[in-house]
């Protein structure tokens, strides 16, 4: 084993062995998200110089959600046999290297736009896979994003990262039949679906917690009401 890939499996078996772990899924409907990029991207990508990926409208649905949820965005700290509350969302982005997995830290991604956060992921993304990333830059998260749906898979059940109680999954988007409530009455209709699932450590987070926060980021997700983010 190469001394990247020990460290990985050092702290995912102390993360894994060290809590009461386990995963809850909603079911996602993004087709007005994904609409709102194909007409944004093009001005978006001319305007701030990078792409507009659906990552950052996840990145900061999970973030808006957080400071709704404070229980998700926290730490136990055994030791001591206390809880700490952050008030900043400090997200991790895993990131798919040569090397193995990495976790780079979107400070503050809570007080930052759609366009922040896609240069931040974009910068961050870049600096690991050209392996310049720094110490500081892989630590300090609160909390834990990765987009296995990236590469197909449709859910994971994700370990929780050491120092936090949670981290959201993104499932691969698939064009799937659904039920739609319209103004006409129910229909069906072809949508973007996607699974999000929180693993959580359950000596913190309770499962009606996990659920709360999982259809608030569901229902900003759906509302898709990021005209402003997007200047449109």
């Amino acid at each position: 084993m190469t001394r990247m890939r020990k460290v990985i499996g050092d702290n995912m078996m102390k993360a894994l062995h060290g809590q009461a772990q386990l995963s809850s899924v909603v079911e996602v409907d993004i087709t007005k998200l994904m609409k709102l990029r194909a007409r944004a991207k093009d001005a978006f990508a001319a305007r701030e110089g990078v792409k507009l990926s659906p990552m950052p409208f996840f990145v900061k649905a999970a973030a808006q959600a957080l400071k709704a949820h404070p229980v998700i965005n926290a730490r136990i700290n055994e030791d001591e046999g206390t809880i700490t509350y952050f008030d900043s969302e400090n997200i991790g982005i895993a990131v798919d290297s040569e090397k193995g997995l990495m976790t780079p830290v979107i400070k503050g991604a809570g007080d930052l736009n759609i366009a922040g956060i896609s240069k931040a992921t974009a910068e961050l993304a870049g600096k690991v896979r050209a392996s310049k990333i720094t110490p500081d830059e892989l630590s300090g998260a609160t909390f834990t994003i990765s987009n296995t749906g990236s590469r197909g898979a449709l859910f994971d059940t994700i370990i929780v990262p050491p120092n936090q109680v949670a981290i959201l999954g993104i499932g691969a988007t698939v064009k799937r039949p659904a039920v739609i409530e319209t103004a006409e009455g129910t229909v069906i209709g072809v949508r973007d679906m996607t699974y999000l699932t929180l693993s959580y450590d359950h000596r913190l987070v309770d499962g009606a917690d996990a659920a709360r926060y999982l259809t608030a980021v569901k229902a900003i997700l759906e509302a898709g009401e990021f005209e402003v983010d997007l200047g449109l």
